[in-house]
């Protein structure tokens, strides 16, 4: 038994009994987390990859297989709805953060818009046909029992067709590229992309929530309500504040009690109406004001703590749900490799092949089709809402776990691939903004923002 938990043997408190059981699975968390980030950007991959492996190594599959009393006496059944919990609040916050960048990156010009526009079309369409046709083929193997085989279709389909849109953006900053024609296109597409796969879920959650299609019309019809009523009403209450963050340069408490009120009821409002609390969070951030200095405010104050403490969380629960034991056999292997390569294929070939045809480059066509494989965070949110909710079984939420990981962990040495390094240096020396072609920063200056209360 561990050390925690003999504590907790001798305490009478049940609440602070829970804690020391929570708190010994979050240390855990977090140490595996910071290990596998820092390995993956050793070899050159984004952090967030090794913190989705760190996930499902701490699952049954790997630390369950080593040491199953260990891992069973870190995360006990009473252990997990908190971290269920936490998680779920850290999703919301993210898909608010996400929401509330979404227009960084707009193209410029109408050939940049035409060429977003066939990005954001390629990126869904291809993915979605293929995904569609392998879920129908398989359906009767892998589905459910009582979900129907236009759901389960749907389902593969939309899951393949998301596109880790902040992940994206984060590499396309690192590289100085957000600023190039390509970087505004692809962040425009790829945003476009994301907004269209969370409406899609948005549509299957209220289907699957009840048999009786009235049922999922109204939820469609709440939730078509609530984004008017946040696009259109409560941004326009929210917009002198705003206005106040830009011109004082302060953003304290009282914006922050505000701003995270607002996020947390539109969650709420969410997942009562049946549609999962992240929606919820993405369309508050939409609906917050769109000054650069309250934008990069609300970055400083919220995006640390919901990247290393609430993230990681969601992953490890990601992968203590994920049994990759039962996938040994060609029984599932075949399925999950056909899965694969379809997930891979719609991105690669229907974005670089699309954008070929507008005029743009082999190389720069295929490097952003190497980039558009980059799922991340995003398609685990919207597998885990397929498990929560009874779309998806353990076998299929465990394949496309291993589909996110292997094709972000393809999106970055394809691009390389696809657009070496002197080429990448000849792009941002032809390309680049001239304000910002000599500086350090490709941001305007603008008045630093306090965030003291």
């Amino acid at each position: 038994m561990s050390p925690s938990l003999l504590l907790a043997a001798k305490v009478t408190d049940k609440n602070l009994e829970l804690v020391l059981k929570v708190l010994p699975a979050i240390i855990v968390i977090l140490a595996a987390s910071a290990l596998c980030g820092r390995l993956a950007m050793l070899v050159k991959q984004p952090r967030v990859l090794g913190e989705m492996v760190a996930g499902v190594l701490l699952g049954p599959t790997f630390f369950g297989a080593l040491f199953p009393d260990t891992q069973k006496a870190i995360f006990t059944a009473d252990v997990k709805p908190i971290l269920y919990a936490v998680s779920t609040i850290g999703l919301t916050l993210f898909m608010f953060l996400v929401g509330a960048d979404f227009e960084h990156g707009g193209a410029n010009g109408a050939k940049e818009t035409r060429q977003a526009s066939v990005l954001a079309l390629s990126g869904i369409l291809p993915s979605v046909a293929l995904g569609a046709g392998v879920g129908y083929l398989l359906h009767g193997r892998l589905s459910r029992p009582g979900v129907g085989v236009f759901e389960f279709s749907l389902f593969i389909g939309g899951a393949l067709s998301v596109t880790a849109f902040p992940m994206l953006a984060r590499i396309l900053y690192e590289r100085r590229l957000q600023n190039t024609s390509l970087g505004r296109m692809t962040l425009l597409g790829a945003s476009i992309d994301d907004a269209a796969a969370w409406c899609f879920l948005a549509i299957l959650s209220a289907m699957h929530a009840d048999t009786g299609s009235l049922q999922a019309l109204q939820t469609i019809g709440f939730a078509a309500l609530f984004t008017v009523v946040m696009i259109f009403g409560i941004s326009r209450l929210l917009r002198p504040m705003g206005a106040r963050v830009e011109r004082t340069g302060q953003f304290g408490f009282d914006q922050m009690y505000l701003v995270i009120g607002v996020v947390l009821l539109a969650g709420y409002f969410t997942d009562y109406i049946g549609i999962y609390s992240v929606f919820g969070g993405f369309i508050a951030g939409l609906a917050m004001p769109k000054n650069p200095a309250f934008r990069e405010a609300l970055h400083n104050r919220m995006m640390d703590i919901v990247c290393v403490l609430m993230l990681p969380i969601f992953f490890a629960f990601s992968g203590l749900n994920t049994q990759l034991n039962g996938l040994g056999g060609w029984a599932m292997i075949g399925p999950f490799l056909l899965i694969l390569f379809v997930g891979f294929a719609g991105k690669y070939f229907g974005c670089g092949l699309a954008l070929r045809a507008t005029g743009m480059t082999w190389r720069r066509s295929f490097a952003i089709g190497g980039l558009m494989n980059a799922r991340g965070l995003m398609i685990l949110i919207f597998i885990n809402i397929g498990l929560a909710q009874g779309m998806i079984t353990q076998n299929v939420f465990s394949m496309l776990v291993l589909v996110a990981v292997g094709t972000t962990a393809a999106a970055l040495p394809l691009y390389r691939w696809a657009l070496p390094e002197r080429m990448e240096r000849e792009l941002l020396a032809r390309d680049l903004c001239p304000d910002t072609a000599e500086g350090d920063s490709p941001s305007p200056s603008r008045k630093p923002v306090s965030s003291s209360p």
